[in-house]
């Protein structure tokens, strides 16, 4: 999305000045403001924040605060719209930068989902009544109330195996989207073949790229849409971590290619990186494939442990950097000043299929 050019007043302002004027800000709201910093946020922006957490947890946590008129989130923006999906109308949900958007979010859109329907509807041998769509968390609000409106659910990272099991329980077929590898990592998981149980949807192809007798074998249709950050991560990033650091544990999130996957000693969502490495012994070695600076900053919380993240490179969440601490100081100071900016309003009927969505994912993973 657009976002503005920020005045030349704050974009002058070292990252000390904008910490001050950050922290009057919250001062003077008091618990009219919560801030929410997703983990994958540069530490100078993560430290304004009251909750800390991945996409799901922050949404649930903006929602335990209901005194709060103003919910400013530093994260992207699919993230401000889950947000605003869980909270009352009252509550208003501002992200500091709108260009932070998600590249992967950002490779399922609803024409592209609509059109992969109706050709799915078309094909003799399937019924789409029998497929369930299942969407990851990371994707558009659009794109949930989609999964809403036909009996599909929304999944984690953490319960997308709960969800995938439940989705087949009512259908033949699951149409997952926008991450090809959390769907056939999931699928693996619970004991389906990626060879001949799935197939990719390239949503620029006719057919997404497949034949009509792939489409009609496979039990998963997954979107070709993948991580940046975890793309990154592969085999032999892991061999030569096991090399340098005799002993290691490899743990990687399951946006990662299913032979990185496979190759890891363990996989799971950002918060059971978090919960596994602090709960590992002193002394433990991990090299964790997920973004650096989470990876760098578990690595600054525990001292007397050895982590590393697998990619020398050191890749960011390019667009999760878009959220400066200028932007969040020129954010605070509008509101303070009774100007609401970058307000993220999900329009009412995407609100309510959306949440049908989020709802049933609540009942069937509880």
């Amino acid at each position: 999305m657009y976002q503005v050019p920020l005045p030349q007043e704050y974009a002058d302002l070292t990252t000390q000045e904008a910490d001050a004027r950050i922290e009057t800000v919250k001062h003077k709201m008091g618990s009219r403001l919560v801030i929410l910093g997703h983990h994958y946020q540069r530490d100078d922006v993560i430290k304004h924040a009251d909750f800390r957490g991945d996409s799901y947890k922050l949404a649930k946590d903006a929602s335990s605060r209901p005194d709060a008129e103003f919910i400013v989130f530093c994260g992207v923006h699919f993230m401000a719209e889950s947000a605003d999906i869980l909270t009352p109308d009252n509550q208003r949900v501002i992200l500091p930068n709108l260009a932070a958007g998600c590249s992967m979010a950002d490779m399922a859109n609803l024409f592209q989902v609509r059109n992969c329907w109706k050709q799915l509807d078309a094909l003799p041998g399937i019924d789409t009544s029998r497929i369930v769509p299942v969407t990851y968390i990371n994707s558009a609000a659009n794109l949930k109330a989609f999964v809403g409106e036909r009996g599909g659910t929304v999944c984690t990272s953490t319960n997308a195996p709960t969800a995938v099991a439940w989705a087949l329980e009512q259908g033949d077929k699951v149409l997952f989207f926008p991450d090809q590898h959390l769907g056939r990592n999931t699928g693996v998981r619970l004991g389906f073949d990626p060879d001949s149980e799935m197939c990719v949807w390239d949503p620029f192809k006719p057919l997404g790229g497949n034949s009509p007798e792939q489409l009609v074998a496979a039990k998963f249709i997954l979107w070709k849409g993948h991580c940046s950050v975890h793309a990154r991560f592969s085999v032999s990033q892991i061999e030569q971590a096991r090399s340098r650091m005799p002993g290691v544990q490899v743990v990687v999130h399951p946006e990662c290619e299913l032979d990185v996957v496979k190759a890891a000693d363990l996989n799971g969502s950002t918060e059971f990186i978090i919960k596994v490495i602090e709960a590992s012994s002193p002394g433990a070695k991990w090299a964790v494939g997920t973004e650096i600076n989470l990876v760098s900053r578990l690595a600054n919380q525990l001292p007397d442990r050895q982590i590393v993240c697998l990619d020398p490179q050191i890749c960011p969440c390019s667009t999760m950097y878009r959220i400066h601490p200028s932007f969040l100081c020129w954010t605070l100071e509008n509101l303070e000043r009774g100007e609401v900016v970058n307000q993220v309003i999900v329009p009412p009927k995407v609100k309510h299929f959306a949440s049908v969505a989020l709802e049933r994912m609540l009942t069937v993973c509880a």
